[in-house]
C-alpha cells in the first residue's frame, strides 16, 4: 500500500513560491540596513532605509528621476540592440567559415578580456561627448560576452541535428535560423543576460565619468551630481533604481522568454 502524501501546510505552500522566497531576502536587507544606520546616525556617510525611501519618492514625484532613468535606458536599448545585431552578424560568419571562425575566437580573445569602460577615452576622441561615446563601449561590452555563448551554444548543437537540416537542404542563414539558433537557444538566452548586465552597469560607469548627453544626463550622472551635493540619500535613491530596473529587467522581461521558450520546450527545468 502506498503512503499517503501529506497535503502542505499553508506556510509550506507559501514558502514553496520563488517569489516570496525573494521578497523575505529583500525584507531582511532593509531590517539590516536600518538596524545598521539608525545607530550610526551618520546620514552623510551611509543615511538610513528611510531617509533614502523619501528621497526615492521625491525624486520620483517631484524631480527628474524618471527623465534621468528614460535617458539612460533609451540609451542602452541603442547600444544593447547594435551590440546584439554585430554579435549575430559574427556568430553567423563564424558557423558558416573556417575564416569566421578564426575571426570570431581571434577578436574576442583580444577584446572580452579589455573592460569597456577602458575605451572611454577612446570613444570621447572618436565621437565626442554624446550618445555615440555611450553607444561605442555598450556595443563593446554586449558584443564579445554574446558572441562567446552564441557560438558556444551552436557548436554544442548535436550532430543529428546538423545532419537532419544539411538532408533537408538547409545552409546558410536558413541552416542558422532552422537548425541552430532553436537548438541553441538556451545559451543565447544566458548570452543576452550576461551581455545585459554588462551593458547597464557599463552605461552607468560610463554617465558616471561623463554622464551628460542630448541636454540630460542619466542615472550615473543624477547620481554623480547628487554626490557633489552632498544628497546622499539621494545616491542611494539612484542606487537603488539603478538596481531596481535590473531586477525588473531580469524577473520580469528574461524570465518570460525564458517560460515562453525554452521551460516551454523543455529545454531547461
Amino acid at each position: 500500500m502506498g503512503a499517503i502524501e501529506r497535503p502542505l501546510s499553508a506556510w509550506e505552500r507559501l514558502t514553496s513560491v520563488t517569489a516570496v522566497r525573494r521578497i523575505f531576502v529583500l525584507v531582511l536587507l532593509v531590517v539590516a540596513w536600518q538596524a545598521y544606520s539608525v545607530p550610526l546616525n551618520n546620514p552623510l556617510m551611509f543615511p538610513t532605509f528611510t531617509a533614502s525611501a523619501v528621497a526615492f519618492w521625491d525624486a520620483l514625484i517631484n524631480g527628474s528621476l524618471l527623465l534621468k532613468a528614460w535617458v539612460s535606458i533609451s540609451v542602452l536599448l541603442m547600444g544593447y540592440a547594435a551590440g546584439v545585431a554585430i554579435a549575430a552578424l559574427l556568430t553567423t560568419l563564424a558557423v558558416s567559415t573556417r575564416f569566421g571562425n578564426d575571426l570570431l575566437a581571434t577578436l574576442t580573445a583580444m577584446f572580452n578580456p579589455l573592460p569597456a569602460i577602458a575605451l572611454l577615452p577612446l570613444a570621447l576622441l572618436w565621437f565626442g561627448l554624446g550618445n555615440g561615446s555611450l553607444i561605442f563601449v555598450l556595443i563593446h561590452a554586449v558584443l564579445w560576452p554574446l558572441s562567446l555563448n552564441t557560438h558556444s551554444g551552436f557548436m554544442a548543437v548535436p550532430d543529428t541535428l546538423r545532419m537532419a537540416g544539411r538532408n533537408y537542404g538547409l545552409s546558410g542563414l536558413r541552416y542558422v535560423f532552422k537548425i541552430l539558433m532553436p537548438a541553441a537557444f538556451p545559451s543565447i538566452l544566458s548570452g543576452l543576460k550576461i551581455a545585459w548586465a554588462f551593458a547597464w552597469r557599463t552605461l552607468i560607469a560610463a554617465e558616471l565619468v561623463f554622464g551628460v548627453s542630448s541636454g540630460s544626463g542619466g542615472l550615473g550622472w543624477f547620481i554623480y551630481e547628487n554626490k557633489n551635493e552632498l544628497e546622499i540619500a539621494y545616491v542611494f535613491a539612484g542606487l537603488g533604481t539603478v538596481i531596481i530596473i535590473g531586477l525588473l529587467v531580469e524577473n520580469v522581461v528574461f524570465r518570460t522568454i525564458e517560460e515562453k521558450t525554452v521551460r516551454k520546450w523543455g529545454m531547461q527545468s
